[in-house]
């Protein structure tokens, strides 16, 4: 009876310890987080006693190196959505498909190749598709889009979305190979095609996991910084022209954080001000995500 005893207790010792490791783990997450906000809140907080908030957001000049001094956000914001848009063309159909296909139709074997051949592009440095983009993708273009400048948006929004591509092609694929078997040996006993049950049954099963992915890849497509930067360049242009030259908010934050700004300037507080709009951008989408997939629950439940 004593050894029982003994080894309970050493059994609940080691089950809290456990615990107590994953709760930390789990508050070290949410610390994180929350630090990294107070910073932004904070260091916004002096910007914005200086630069009037409604001018941040509705200013459509953005020159805070310059005199005179502009700080309107738009031009940073409208750079970043246009790469995201073009980057979300480019990766989320081609993505699905490839993870369609894996899911779907690869034989086991070619399955096996494809999907770490696939996930290579992931592990390729960000500064290496800049240079792609740049030395070789823009020329192409060039040849095909009149007026398209030596940087622009164009090619940079092709290239992140050749980045990001793997991003929804894996999660997408795993989140269709968790779907039951039955449900598709079901539907092939309806008399459905291969393309139907893939199309009808399996992705909406999978539905959570591939918008997942998609909002993964979105995020990570307007958070690019080095790609976009040689690609695109650095000129702060209010312009949904993708051939055009344009600046992206975190673009911007690498410009200052590697140059001469005096600590505690204006210019220094103006990029956690677009650090926490970059933020807040990337929280809606999220929200946006959270809805939509509780929409689609209830309309096929």
């Amino acid at each position: 009876m004593t050894l029982a005893l003994g080894g309970r207790a050493r059994r609940n010792l080691k089950e809290r310890a456990i615990g107590g490791v994953l709760f930390t783990a789990g508050a070290i997450s949410i610390l994180t987080t929350a630090g990294i906000v107070i910073v932004l809140v904070v260091e916004s907080a002096g910007f914005f006693r200086r630069v009037p908030i409604l001018e941040f957001l509705t200013g459509t000049k953005w020159t805070p190196m310059f005199q005179p001094q502009h700080f309107g956000v738009l031009p940073l914001v409208a750079g970043s959505f246009l790469v995201a848009v073009i980057a979300s063309a480019v990766a989320l159909p081609l993505g699905l498909g490839a993870a369609i296909y894996l899911s779907e139709y690869a034989p086991r074997r070619a399955r096996t190749i494809l999907k770490p051949t696939l996930e290579i592009l992931a592990g390729v440095p960000t500064v290496v598709y800049g240079y792609f983009a740049l030395t070789f993708m823009t020329p192409i273009l060039q040849q095909l889009v009149p007026g398209l400048s030596m940087f622009n948006a164009l090619s940079a929004g092709i290239v992140v979305g050749i980045m990001v591509l793997p991003l929804v092609a894996s999660l997408s694929e795993d989140a269709m190979g968790a779907v039951p078997r039955g449900l598709r040996e079901g539907s092939y006993a309806l008399g459905a095609t291969r393309f139907e049950t893939a199309a009808r049954v399996v992705t909406p099963a999978a539905l959570s996991g591939i918008v997942a992915s998609f909002i993964l890849a979105v995020s990570r497509a307007v958070g690019e910084t080095m790609a976009v930067v040689l690609a695109a360049g650095m000129t702060p242009n209010l312009t949904l022209d993708p051939r055009q030259s344009i600046e992206t908010m975190t673009a911007y934050i690498v410009q200052v954080s590697l140059g001469d700004t005096p600590f505690g300037s204006i210019a220094y507080q103006s990029i956690f001000a677009v650090g926490l709009a970059l933020f807040v951008v990337t929280l809606v989408m999220n929200i946006f995500g959270r809805w939509f997939l509780k929409r689609f629950r209830q309309v096929y439940a």
